[in-house]
């Protein structure tokens, strides 16, 4: 018996590059993602690309703003993920600790997660200071290490698994205007302070700051598939906010912060 054309090794490439594609627009938030910019990222050619998009734009994956010419991700998508509302109950378990951390400190508390190559933001909550940094939406998806979030989870990671994961983001970082060299020295760097800073931040005047949450038993940068991060908790504010004189007691705050998530997590895991 012939087997179904989507039980075949290319029917199973059409898949997994239909899904790289999915990925990539998704990084585009609002903004969407121009098909130049795809097919750099993807690695893939351009009718290739196109044909994929085509595909995913009738089945309502994809999306295509008439003005931009810009990828989107699709209703069909969005409506998928309702299905499973609860998938990161981290971020439910997480919430009024970040609440806490955003009265404590004042500023834009953020939750991220590791998904793959990517760092995934799934929480945010707002200060009290009358200028908050929103750098980020709940839901952006970026390559590891773009951004104080990513690099604070490649630095749990065994050295040679971040390395390898920067290396394959390459092409994605390049459109981003990142050098990996760069992104693996600030790894480097959070690994030996335990958090990840960027004096400067994404937005001109802005400073961020993340700490890990610890996965209970993990020794970060030992051997071994399993990350020693649940998460990262970060906080964007004026750069001001984060001056010497204030930034150890929010990094203290910070730390706080994450340990308690760990805890509330591993109590919640020990019960099931």
């Amino acid at each position: 018996m012939t087997a179904p054309a989507e039980d075949t090794p290319a029917g199973a490439q059409t898949v997994r590059r239909a899904l790289a594609i999915l990925r990539l627009v998704a990084c585009g938030q609002e903004r969407g993602v121009r098909l130049i910019d795809l097919v750099r990222m993807s690695g893939l050619n351009r009718p290739t690309v196109h044909r994929l998009l085509k595909t995913l734009l009738q089945e309502g994956a994809v999306e295509q703003d008439a003005q931009t010419r810009r990828y989107l991700i699709g209703p069909e998508i969005s409506l998928l993920g309702l299905a499973r509302t609860r998938r990161f109950p981290l971020a439910t378990l997480a919430d009024p600790y970040l609440a806490e951390l955003a009265d404590q400190v004042g500023d834009t508390v953020f939750l991220s997660i590791r998904h793959g190559p990517d760092s995934i933001c799934i929480g945010r909550r707002t200060g009290h200071h009358p200028i908050q940094v929103l750098s980020i939406e709940v839901g952006v998806r970026r390559p590891l290490g773009v951004g104080v979030s990513g690099v604070a989870l490649l630095a749990c990671m065994p050295e040679p698994e971040g390395k390898a994961l920067v290396q394959a983001n390459t092409a994605r970082l390049s459109v981003l205007g990142e050098d990996p060299a760069d992104i693996l020295a600030r790894v480097a760097r959070a690994r030996t302070t335990g958090i990840a800073h960027a004096p400067m931040g994404l937005m001109p005047g802005t400073s961020a700051v993340a700490v890990p949450i610890p996965r209970p038993g993990a020794t970060p940068g030992a051997t071994g598939a399993m990350d020693a991060a649940l998460g990262a908790v970060t906080v964007t504010a004026m750069a001001e906010r984060l001056a010497q004189d204030k930034f150890a007691k929010v990094v203290d705050c910070m730390r706080v912060t994450a340990q308690a998530i760990a805890r509330r997590h591993a109590e919640l895991t020990a019960r099931r």
